[in-house]
């Protein structure tokens, strides 16, 4: 029995397409390695055959699924069924290869297929009938949290240096031994090869390894081989990113790729423009960057000033600011100050600004620049009196806005 096929209603209507008549198909990479050693079973499923792309268009539309050839010249169709998509590969080979993507050669061995991929952990295959297929020796590098690559690992690197990369965030997220030397010995070779990557496949390995497991100790190994400065554009604070991790791991919390990434790289406003150009990344993303710039509340304020700092910045911008903080501080992580300070927004939940224009059109102040100016100057004067809502105590705020005495 299959144990994916049990949890994904539409595979089986794929194999039944696909999976006879002279042609086979089989789960392979990510789905059958997961599964293997006991992470579950993946959102996404991803299938080799033997039949060429046109073949499995035909069978998939004859069976009433549908196909969407989302990269058929490369022999990849999506085939939709039970509301479920799956990409489909035909069996391929390279033929040749600029070290950011091949042409390929479509054929009917399993053999080459496993070849021309990238980790032995991820060219293992699944029957239908739940038999796990292993050409490399995979499954025995998966269960040991050996990330190697298939065959030579200079080749299977300047077949795409993106490799490199993927060597690092593999070991960060199912690493368990040592990583691989003659790997890491071949992506020093190989590094100038990430010069020719375009940023946004670098992006997407880079904040996907920022999150694993294991990343902290990765990129130290990424540093000690000179392999982190290519990637960032510029030097990375590794002990001020291995120490956010820990204190995310201690309060519970989920790790924040790009929380991490400021961490580990972010230092000046220049910083976060830089990545943002470099990692192609989106506006939200670099305008969080930007945020962490600037001083962060601290546990040597009282009650009051953090409260102020978690009103003017908003929750994301208040956690991230002292999270980072309390990494870069080093101070222990039972330190009652910083638990009391990252717990502020749990205990106070900042107010909505009770005072707009129609307060100080009451008192005979008229549209334009100088009302503007009374509405900021009464904002921070109920900050700085701690968030009253009385109404005293805001027409005092109003009176003390516009500069007027008591009557």
């Amino acid at each position: 029995m299959n144990p994916l096929l049990a949890r994904h209603p539409g595979l089986p209507l794929v194999f039944d397409a696909l999976d006879r008549d002279g042609e086979e198909v089989r789960i392979v990479g990510g789905a059958v390695r997961d599964w293997l050693i006991g992470r579950g079973v993946r959102a996404d499923i991803d299938l080799a055959t033997t039949a060429l792309p046109d073949e499995v268009v035909r069978r998939v539309e004859a069976a009433g699924l549908k196909a969407v050839p989302t990269g058929i010249e490369h022999g990849t169709v999506t085939v939709i069924a039970a509301g479920e998509p799956f990409e489909v590969t035909s069996l391929r080979e390279d033929v040749e290869t600029d070290g950011r993507r091949a042409k390929v050669m479509f054929g009917r061995d399993w053999a080459r297929d496993a070849a021309r991929r990238d980790f032995t952990m991820n060219a293992l295959y699944m029957r239908r009938d739940g038999e796990v297929v292993d050409l490399v020796g995979g499954q025995a590098d998966a269960e040991a949290g050996h990330v190697r690559f298939i065959g030579d690992a200079d080749q299977r690197i300047r077949e795409d240096y993106l490799r490199i990369l993927r060597l690092f965030r593999f070991h960060a997220a199912y690493g368990r031994s040592p990583l691989d030397q003659a790997a890491l010995a071949a992506a020093v070779r190989n590094r100038d090869g990430l010069a020719n990557l375009s940023r946004e496949r670098v992006r997407a390995e880079l904040m996907k390894l920022l999150v694993a497991p294991r990343a902290a100790e990765t990129l130290r190994e990424m540093e000690s081989a000179g392999l982190l400065q290519p990637v960032l554009g510029g030097a990375g604070d590794v002990e001020v990113f291995g120490r956010l991790a820990v204190i995310e791991a201690t309060l519970g919390l989920k790790p924040d790729a790009v929380r991490r990434l400021g961490a580990l790289a972010v230092r000046t406003l220049e910083d976060a423009a830089r990545l943002k150009v470099d990692l192609r990344l989106s506006n939200a993303e670099a305008q969080r960057l930007e945020d962490l710039v600037g001083p962060a509340a601290t546990p040597g304020m009282c009650e009051k000033g953090q409260r102020a700092a978690l009103y003017r910045f908003g929750r994301i911008k208040y956690d991230d600011r002292a999270l980072i903080a309390f990494a870069r501080a080093g101070a222990p992580l039972d330190d009652d100050g910083w638990r009391a300070l990252l717990d502020q927004p749990n205990r106070w939940t900042p107010p909505v600004f009770p005072l707009n224009a129609g307060a100080f059109f009451a008192r005979g102040l008229p549209p334009g620049p100088a009302l503007g100016a009374a509405l900021k100057r009464a904002e921070e004067l109920w900050i700085e009196r701690g968030f009253p809502n009385e109404p005293l105590a805001l027409v005092e705020i109003v009176r003390d806005a516009m500069g007027l005495s008591a009557s």
